[in-house]
């Protein structure tokens, strides 16, 4: 790793994020998804178990004799690109990326106890250097938030899942957790989507490899503008049908919809959290809490989504907002009656991370 606070790449130069933790930019609703995820009953023994079925070495050993291993001498300019995006999020060890024969462009960082990065020649073939950046920058995202670990045994359990449908008792369980996996990841995709940003640092960019990802050949083709609405028109459905028709549609996704990711990642560009971060204002891993109260995470994720709901036109959210504007003044109101100790007992219900 360099010892320079920035970093020369591209003939522009970029912030190295000394020993940032992911927590810095983690989007709330992950915290809160995760937090959901421990709280389903098992969950705990279900991936213990899966991630002793499977031999992590084959799974490299794959990799290793199916796909190209970027590096000096093999895709150099993709290599440069590895070792810039984690030495921009600090890494101790730079993951192994690999070139996959696949025409969909896509990227993903799977494994345990030595992650690693796949991208697709589709993906090559479709974006630009600078796409490439942001797309190799969400992955190593992914493997400092640990989110390769729980994508690993995600599909290991997709791939269980097909085996035990003749075993209904077994298959609802199972169901259940990978639902709730799937929730979890959705909104992982955020946090990564902001590592993305961080190692880019070129909304534009970032901006374009949505643009791609959801379908452009051609930004001469594309108008930004035009783009961005459709991320409005979605979000903002004016029939309580069209939000169920939202919840349906994603229930089985791993990625939230590319409109809205891209709507998503350019806010948080613009804010003043983003900014602060690149300034140097961030929460490093020598001062981050190893492990967080889940009822803090739910809260996080509540104003999250609380914050989402009052700015968007969906009658659902509104009726969500609604309701959750009446449970919240009637819990106050209750805890009032006892002198406010609710918040030591939130404080007392810490529960171990995973």
């Amino acid at each position: 790793m360099t010892e320079n606070n920035d970093i020369e790449a591209g003939g522009s130069t970029r912030v190295r994020f000394r020993g940032i933790s992911p927590r810095a930019y983690e989007h709330p609703a992950d915290r809160g998804a995760m937090a959901t995820l421990r709280a389903v009953p098992g969950v705990t023994s279900v991936l213990k178990a899966v991630a002793g079925m499977w031999n992590e070495r084959a799974e490299r050993l794959f990799t290793v004799a199916s796909a190209i291993r970027v590096g000096d001498k093999q895709y150099p300019k993709i290599n440069r690109l590895r070792i810039d995006c984690a030495e921009t999020l600090d890494l101790d060890t730079v993951p192994d990326l690999f070139v996959t024969r696949d025409p969909n462009a896509n990227g993903y960082a799977i494994g345990i106890d030595r992650p690693f990065i796949l991208i697709t020649t589709g993906a090559v073939e479709a974006l630009e250097l600078e796409g490439l950046r942001a797309m190799i920058g969400h992955e190593t995202g992914h493997i400092l938030s640990g989110h390769s670990t729980l994508r690993t045994l995600l599909l290991r359990l997709l791939r269980l899942q097909a085996t035990v449908q003749w075993m209904p008792l077994g298959a609802i369980g199972l169901r259940a957790v990978i639902a709730a996996l799937l929730e979890w990841f959705r909104k992982a995709e955020l946090t990564a989507d902001r590592a993305g940003m961080l190692c880019s640092q070129d909304p534009a960019a970032v901006l374009r490899k949505h643009v791609y990802m959801a379908g452009g050949t051609s930004m001469s083709d594309i108008d930004i503008p035009s783009f961005m609405q459709q991320a409005k028109e979605y979000e903002d459905v004016d029939d309580i049908r069209d939000s169920f028709l939202k919840l349906m549609a994603v229930e089985g996704m791993t990625h939230p919809f590319s409109v809205v990711r891209a709507a998503q990642v350019q806010r948080w560009a613009a804010s003043e959290e983003y900014r602060a971060i690149l300034a140097g204002d961030y929460l490093r891993r020598e001062d981050d809490q190893p492990a967080s109260s889940m009822m803090d995470d739910i809260k996080d994720a509540g104003r999250s989504y609380k914050e989402s709901w009052s700015n968007s036109t969906d009658p659902l959210a509104k009726v969500l907002n609604d309701v959750g504007e009446a449970v919240s003044g009637g819990v106050g109101k209750v805890f009032s009656k006892f002198g406010g100790g609710g918040n030591r007992d939130d404080e007392s219900n810490g529960a171990d991370g995973q």
